[in-house]
């Protein structure tokens, strides 16, 4: 994979500043960047823009949106305002989507929690629509389910985008959550047959993991399906950048520039 068509979450590089993520990745040849909120958290927005425009960079998203679920009204209620604010960001600084990871609430019942996802991604429809920013669900791993997202598979995520029905909403698909998926690659098709793949993440899942969340891997290493399908999806005539997503508390102790480069070729063939 040519560097052009890669790109790099912020967060992966979690010790850089904003300013140091645009900074290396450019210079080093990245072809874009996703941006977390956490990233630019009281950054001066047109600054952060003025920089990533000179870049050269492609924009890709905004992370993250969502966590709509909540058992009472006004807590749905300050999340859909949380992603009102998310939204501005993504059009201040010129990211032309939002990634969602859609929450789940501890006591709900998977359908209670998917109802309340599907209200609260439907109420920003109209903001969205009028900034042109797609909202793209984004599955997690079944072990997540009680706690960060009842969307638990790219079947949930494209059934709720049928449901949705709407041109700015689509799915983010990462190798992480969704590599061991039994009819993965039929999923993958109907996502992209609706024109609903909007973004494609990679890093490995590790079996032998020591933490939940702060361990994930380089494409080739665990259960190395970042290859296996990163195929799938270049077969649907996908287009976008494939973007790297690594929260590594194991990476981030090291040299980011080194890390970078472990980054790079690990990449390199897929």
């Amino acid at each position: 994979m040519n560097l052009d068509q890669l790109a790099i979450h912020t967060f992966t590089n979690k010790p850089w500043s904003i300013h140091e993520c645009i900074e290396n990745y450019a210079r080093r040849g990245i072809g874009g960047i996703s941006i977390w909120r956490e990233t630019v958290a009281g950054e001066d927005l047109k600054v952060v823009k003025k920089r990533l425009d000179d870049s050269g960079l492609k924009p890709v998203s905004l992370v993250r949106g969502g966590f709509f679920t909540a058992k009472d009204a006004p807590s749905r209620e300050a999340a859909i305002a949380s992603n009102r604010d998310a939204l501005r960001e993504a059009e201040a600084l010129g990211l032309p989507m939002i990634v969602l990871v859609c929450g789940a609430t501890i006591g709900q019942t998977p359908e209670e929690n998917l109802d309340q996802i599907r209200d609260g991604i439907a109420a920003l429809l109209p903001q969205a629509e009028s900034a042109g920013i797609r909202l793209a669900i984004e599955p997690l791993h079944p072990m997540y389910a009680g706690d960060r997202s009842a969307v638990a598979s790219m079947w949930d995520a494209n059934n709720l985008a049928d449901s949705l029905n709407h041109p700015l909403v689509g799915v983010a698909l990462d190798v992480f959550h969704v590599w061991w998926e039994t009819g993965l690659e039929v999923q993958i098709l109907r996502c992209a047959d609706a024109a609903r793949l909007f973004a494609f993440h990679v890093c490995e899942f590790k079996p032998d993991f020591n933490h939940v969340l702060l361990d994930r891997g380089l494409p080739g290493e665990g259960v190395n399906a970042s290859a296996r399908i990163a195929k799938m999806v270049q077969a649907t005539g996908f287009t976008g950048l494939t973007e790297v997503e690594i929260f590594s508390r194991k990476y981030w102790a090291e040299n980011q520039h080194q890390f970078l480069e472990k980054i790079i070729a690990s990449c390199a063939d897929l």
